[in-house]
């Protein structure tokens, strides 16, 4: 079992950054794949990013390309996600997940319970 726990979040202005974090205990996460997905109330969580094993390679929804960036710690057993420039349409929890699978799907196997991220115009 791998437990996450993402901090980080909050409220800030449009064009602000934020760098979330994902704690992960119980195993290391050196052999699985870290990715962040966002969910807005009533709506489908969304791939946002994910990094695989090793970190050699990412994946990013085309909304945040260029604008956030996933990047993990093995030896800390962290992952992040640095969010530069926050558009409104940003605000949403942030979830980290990690699997097996690097995809931009969602079948990963751990997930955390989430930060709050609150863009203002």
């Amino acid at each position: 079992q791998v437990q996450l726990v993402e901090s980080g979040g909050g409220l800030v202005q449009a064009g602000d950054s934020l760098r979330l974090s994902c704690a992960a205990s119980g195993r290391t996460i050196t052999n699985y794949a870290m990715a962040w997905f966002r969910q807005v109330p009533g709506k489908e969580r969304e791939f946002v990013a994910a990094i695989r094993w090793g970190g050699g390679m990412t994946y990013y929804a085309g909304s945040v390309k260029g604008r956030f960036t996933i990047s993990r710690d093995d030896s800390k057993n962290m992952a992040y996600l640095q969010m530069n420039s926050l558009k409104p349409e940003d605000t949403a929890d942030y979830y980290c997940a990690a699997g097996r699978i690097f995809t931009m799907g969602d079948p990963y196997d751990y997930w955390g319970q989430g930060t709050q991220v609150t863009v203002s115009s």
